[in-house]
C-alpha cells in the first residue's frame, strides 16, 4: 500500500507474528510491512493518523477485529488479539525480544529437522506455544543422544509429536484455519 511502511518487520500493526511466517522467513513477504499489499487494516492506519499498532487507536477493537480469527493467512490468527494485548502490557521493545528468541529457535527447527514438508507446522507451533515451552522442548531435543541414530523423517516426527503433546495439553490445535 502506497505511503505505508512499518518499522518492525517482526510484528504487525494488526498483531501477526510476521517473524514467524514462513513467507516472510522466504523472502516473500507481500504484507503490509513493506508496502506492497492492499490491506484494510493498514489504510485504517493511514486514516487515523498512521498509528504503529492498533491498540493505539481511540476505536479498537473496532468491526475489523469481529471476524479476524475466523480464517488464517500464512501464518496463524489464532492469537492476534491476545499478542496486541501483550505487546501492549510489557512493550514492543520486550516482545521483540521474546520474538527474536522464538525466530532463532524456529530457523534451528527449519534447518536441523524439515523433512521438507513441515516449516508451516514448525511456524504454527512456535507461534502458538509459549517461549517457556518452546525451551523446554528444545533443551529435551538437545539432550536426546537417540535423535542422532534417526532418519530424519523420524527425527521429524519425534519432534512433531513433542510439540503436539504439548499443544494437546493447552487444547491448541498447530494447524492453520482454512476457507
Amino acid at each position: 500500500m502506497k505511503g505505508f511502511e512499518r518499522k518492525n518487520q517482526l510484528f504487525s500493526l494488526c498483531g501477526l507474528n510476521c517473524g514467524l511466517c514462513p513467507m516472510f522467513l522466504g523472502k516473500y513477504c507481500g504484507g503490509c510491512g513493506n508496502g506492497n499489499q492492499s490491506c484494510k487494516i493498514a489504510k485504517c492506519s493511514l486514516e487515523h493518523g498512521k498509528i504503529e499498532y492498533c491498540y493505539e487507536c481511540e476505536n479498537y477493537p473496532c468491526e475489523k477485529y469481529q471476524y479476524i480469527d475466523k480464517y488464517d493467512s500464512f501464518i496463524t490468527h489464532k492469537r492476534q488479539k491476545e499478542d496486541l494485548e501483550r505487546v501492549q502490557k510489557i512493550g514492543i521493545e520486550q516482545y521483540n525480544l521474546e520474538q527474536q528468541e522464538k525466530i532463532k529457535i524456529l530457523c534451528y527447527l527449519l534447518d536441523n529437522y524439515n523433512d521438507g514438508r513441515k516449516k508451516n507446522f514448525f511456524c504454527v507451533a512456535v507461534n502458538l506455544l509459549e517461549l517457556s515451552e518452546l525451551k523446554e522442548a528444545m533443551k529435551q531435543i538437545q539432550q536426546n543422544d537417540r535423535l542422532s541414530v534417526l532418519s530424519v523423517k523420524e527425527q521429524c516426527s519425534y519432534i512433531v509429536d513433542m510439540f503436539q503433546k504439548i499443544a494437546d495439553r493447552r487444547n491448541i490445535k498447530l494447524k492453520l484455519i482454512k476457507k
